[in-house]
């Protein structure tokens, strides 16, 4: 099989992408520009948590958003079961972390070549429990996955037959050439983030874990793409969401060509441009959740709600509820600020303020360090409370 079968690589023929681009485009940078930054680095610690917890509802894997809170913290349950999961959604969250750092970190790392591929592969297999490296392979033996290493047998998903290992190489130099952002206008970086996704899992390049691969490459491919809102939106949700629809369309994106008016390509122009319309929509559609969940006025109700709710039984003062909202709007509040914009004494303000940092709602970088507002994970259900609805 040659690398040639694989095209189209970017899908030619859809007006509707044009409309999808944009959207997506500024509704990210909508996004982005409606929480400060010191606001949003709490935040997306907590999301990571929540997008482990959809990449494994895809997989099949369902994994309480607690549980996930406390494998952060290295605190695994006792039952194997539970335990086995709580690693896979560790593994997953630092794997997304570690790529966060690295882009940050390495403005020019190119994030579509085998090798980063392969590293994502190896990252997060090495974090997982021994049960989850054994996989049935296509001929009946129990294999063992290696992390970071390309299949070595041929695979078959669905109705589709994956190349063979002997041109995986190639087959993976052909993404590269294609989908590198480098070579990208910012149009297409965005169309390509899409079909990328697909053809990634068409490809198929590992024994197992591609989905976890192709998500985990799609965060980073969005986030090169700047419409990663400061990775306050997660594809995954949406497609966990929408998974038997996600799973209809990659199948109709592996479908061959038809006819004439189909693109140029053995597969089907037609269905990869509808893979790509599906997921920009999706995106698109996480995009608008995200950024109407953290609207001021809508967090600030939520968050006065949980304050009358859970305040007696928290030891919360409701005088101090707008300090949060300041914290929100300004990313970081000085210590000596809270009597003023709480207006309460000294003494009873900074009693207040200990209750606040002790259940995690606001933090600070030193004992006398200003405040910036955090996002425990036991708030999710209360100031986030469609995060985590399926």
């Amino acid at each position: 099989m040659l690398p040639s079968a694989i095209e189209p690589m970017l899908p030619q023929n859809s007006p509707r992408l044009d409309d999808l681009v944009v959207r997506l485009a500024q509704a990210a940078a909508a996004l982005g520009a409606s929480v400060h930054p010191l606001t949003a680095r709490p935040l997306v610690n907590l999301l990571r948590q929540v997008n482990s917890s959809y990449s494994n509802l895809i997989e099949g894997h369902r994994t309480q958003l607690a549980d996930i809170a406390r494998a952060v913290r290295a605190d695994y349950s006792a039952d194997p079961a539970k335990r086995a999961l709580q690693r896979e959604s560790a593994a997953h969250i630092e794997v997304e972390r570690l790529i966060d750092k690295r882009l940050e970190n390495e403005p020019d790392l190119d994030i579509c070549t085998a090798d980063f591929l392969c590293w994502i592969h190896r990252r997060f297999y090495e974090g997982l429990p021994e049960e989850f490296l054994r996989v049935e392979s296509p001929s009946g033996r129990t294999r063992t996955v290696v992390p970071g290493e390309l299949r070595d047998e041929e695979v078959t998903v669905g109705q589709h037959l994956a190349p063979p290992p002997a041109t995986l190489p190639s087959f993976l130099a052909r993404f590269h050439e294609a989908y590198s952002p480098e070579g990208l206008t910012s149009y297409r970086k965005i169309v390509a983030a899409a079909a990328s996704h697909h053809r990634l899992l068409w490809v198929h390049p590992f024994l197992d874990g591609n989905g976890r691969v192709a998500r985990l490459f799609t965060h980073a491919y969005l986030q090169r793409a700047k419409v990663g809102g400061l990775g306050l939106w997660s594809a995954s949700r949406g497609l966990a969401r929408r998974r038997d629809r996600y799973r209809e369309m990659l199948a109709v994106a592996d479908g061959a060509r038809q006819g004439d008016l189909d693109g140029r390509g053995p597969l089907s122009d037609r269905g990869l441009a509808r893979f790509c319309e599906f997921f920009l929509e999706t995106a698109i559609d996480q995009v608008d959740f995200m950024r109407a969940s953290l609207r001021l006025e809508t967090l600030e109700a939520e968050i006065d709600a949980y304050f009358v709710n859970r305040g007696r039984q928290e030891g919360l003062d409701l005088k101090m509820r707008p300090l949060l909202r300041e914290v929100f709007l300004r990313g970081e509040v000085a210590r000596g600020e809270v009597p003023r914009i709480c207006g309460m004494a000294e003494r009873t303000a900074r009693r207040s303020l200990g209750v606040l940092l002790e259940q995690g709602l606001l933090w600070s970088e030193t004992d006398r360090g200003p405040l910036r507002l955090g996002f425990p994970t036991k708030v999710v259900s209360y100031w986030l409370p469609q995060l985590t609805e399926e």
